[in-house]
């Protein structure tokens, strides 16, 4: 009898130690994800892209390289700035409007004069 009631406690201690362990997520790929979205980090980085679009989509904003920003906001930067060179053929960079022709040759306006870099 005292076996039986050992055994009866032992199974019953297994079964509630497998429903502890149940609730654990079961897919782990999803609980990463959600953690992910409701992540501080991620809405920064969601905010830095929605700013970064804008800037892309509109070659009238101003687009300011100081002589303080690390080598990976230089290259972002001057990377949106192509491309907007090469869409919309002008964009605004350190306060300067500067344009880009037919034949891709690179021109700001100067007292009403073409200057070419």
């Amino acid at each position: 009898m005292n076996i039986f009631v050992v055994f009866l406690i032992s199974v019953v201690i297994f079964f509630v130690y497998k429903k502890i362990k149940s609730k654990k997520p079961k897919n782990l790929k999803l609980e990463k994800f959600k953690n992910k979205l409701q992540s501080n980090q991620t809405n920064i980085e969601r905010i830095f892209l929605r700013d970064e679009e804008k800037t892309s989509s509109n070659p009238n904003i101003n687009i300011n390289i100081g002589i303080y920003d690390n080598e990976e906001n230089i290259n972002r930067k001057s990377n949106i700035h192509r491309a907007r060179l090469t869409k919309f053929k002008k964009s605004k960079l350190n306060g300067e409007i500067i344009f880009q022709d037919d034949e891709q040759r690179i021109y700001k306006f100067s007292n009403g004069k073409k200057v070419y870099l």
